[in-house]
Formats: C-alpha cells, sequence, structure tokens
C-alpha cells in the first residue's frame, strides 16, 4: 500500500471521556471506526440494522477492555422521525452529553444507466442516505450541544461533488449528504458544534466489492488504513475544522 493517507499522528487516548455515536458500525469502516475510537477512550454508541453483528463489535470492544459500548439496533430504511428522537432522548439521560456522530451508514442501490432507474431503488437509496441523515442529525443536535466540542461527521463519495455516470441515486443523495453538511456547519458556525465530511476513498469493504466485483482488493485501502482522518475529526484537535469535505486518502 503506497497511497498517501490523510496526515495526522494518532495520540493514545485522544478521545478518552467521549461518548460517540457511529451508524452502520456493525461492518466496514463503520465497525474499524467504532472499534479505534473505543481504543482510544471513548464510549461508542453502535447503531446498525444486523443486531449479531453489533453484538460481534460490542464483544469485540469488551473483551479488548475498554469502555462498555451500547447498541442500537435501527434499520434507517423504516425508521421514523419518532424513533430517532426516542434514541436522542435515551442518549441524553444515559449519557448526558453527545460527543461525536459519525454517519457512516449508506445504501449503494444500483449501478444503472439513468433513464433505467427503478423508482423504488431511487427511493430507498434517498430514504437511508439522504432522509435518514436529516432526521439522524436534528434528533442528535440538541444532544450534541450539550458536550463542550461535538462532531458532527457525515459520509461523502467521490461522486459526491462530482456526478459520475451510472452512480444516479448514490451520486445524487452523496450531493445532498455534502449540501445537509455545509448548511448545519453554517447555522452553528457560532457554537460549540462543527460539521465535516468525509470522502474515504476508494476503500476495501463490501460496498465498494459490489460495485467493483473485478476489482484487485490488494490495491485498496484498508478501514484502518484510512482511520487517521476518523480519529482527527473526533478529536479535539479539529476542533476549529468547519464545513469541510475532506478526502482520508
Amino acid at each position: 500500500m503506497n497511497i498517501p493517507m490523510f496526515d495526522y499522528t494518532i495520540k493514545p487516548q485522544i478521545l478518552s471521556k467521549k461518548v460517540i455515536l457511529v451508524t452502520g458500525a456493525g461492518a466496514g469502516i463503520g465497525r474499524q471506526a467504532a472499534l479505534t475510537y473505543a481504543e482510544l477512550g471513548a464510549t461508542v454508541i453502535l447503531l446498525g440494522k444486523t443486531v449479531a453483528k453489533l453484538e460481534s463489535v460490542y464483544d469485540e470492544i469488551v473483551a479488548k477492555g475498554y469502555a462498555e459500548p451500547a447498541i442500537v439496533p435501527l434499520d434507517l430504511k423504516g425508521a421514523t422521525k419518532q424513533n430517532y428522537t426516542d434514541m436522542a432522548s435515551t442518549i441524553a439521560s444515559q449519557f448526558g452529553k453527545l460527543d461525536g456522530a459519525l454517519l457512516n451508514a449508506s445504501m449503494l442501490g444500483e449501478l444503472t444507466p439513468f433513464h433505467q432507474i427503478h423508482q423504488q431503488i431511487w427511493q430507498d437509496v434517498m430514504q437511508v442516505n439522504v432522509n435518514a441523515q436529516f432526521l439522524l442529525a436534528q434528533a442528535l443536535l440538541p444532544v450534541m450541544l450539550k458536550a463542550d466540542n461535538a462532531s458532527l461527521v457525515f459520509t461523502s463519495s467521490g461522486v459526491g461533488n462530482k456526478g459520475k455516470a451510472y452512480w444516479g441515486p448514490y451520486s445524487v443523495s452523496k450531493f445532498a449528504t455534502e449540501g445537509m453538511m455545509q448548511v448545519i456547519a453554517d447555522e452553528y458556525d457560532n457554537s460549540p458544534l462543527r460539521a465535516n465530511a468525509i470522502n474515504p476513498g476508494a476503500t476495501n469493504t463490501t460496498m465498494r466489492a459490489s460495485a467493483y466485483p473485478a476489482e484487485d482488493k490488494t490495491t485498496l485501502a484498508t478501514p484502518e488504513e484510512i482511520m487517521p482522518l476518523y480519529v482527527y475529526l473526533m478529536s479535539d484537535d479539529s476542533k476549529e475544522v468547519n464545513g469541510q469535505r475532506i478526502n482520508a486518502q
């Protein structure tokens, strides 16, 4: 691997005493972020749709002696505004604050010519990648404002600021994600809350494999290798960074 990564040296326990929510925490980048945050001292809230995967991450964190995480089983495709409101209330009552939220869960849909996009696929991708992010962020903002330096991190893509043929729903959803991040960042510019977006780049995940099935996985960054940016944006070292789209590699 000779791909240059975001230049940041991770310091031990840099996330000590922080409470951080990670969506899509059962696999891929979300799983690695949760494990990394826990290793660096954070109490992690694991959100995902597959309970068995969340329990596996939970067990791994506990086995290593890190702070016991919380599990929130939630399918973003079917969750309602009330589900998110209730979750935020629970976080507030159990932890008193939320220092960080990595909104990582996304749905690829399918790669297809624009005129052949199925309406249901379009709606599902928008539901998971845009509507759920909106409802999540809206519900979490009040409890994040209880923290001294809160960081809201959205997940974008290389197709999130330059459209790409056949990536219709996913590409459009990531444009919307970046716009949402910019709106929140601007509104809270003079508060202790910051909002930014990460473009993880070509990373060896299940979603990447479904988009590029013939790709040589050995040429891709691993989720672990792109963690410096994910840690930086959750740490107080980035408290002056707001409204930015940053590449992990």
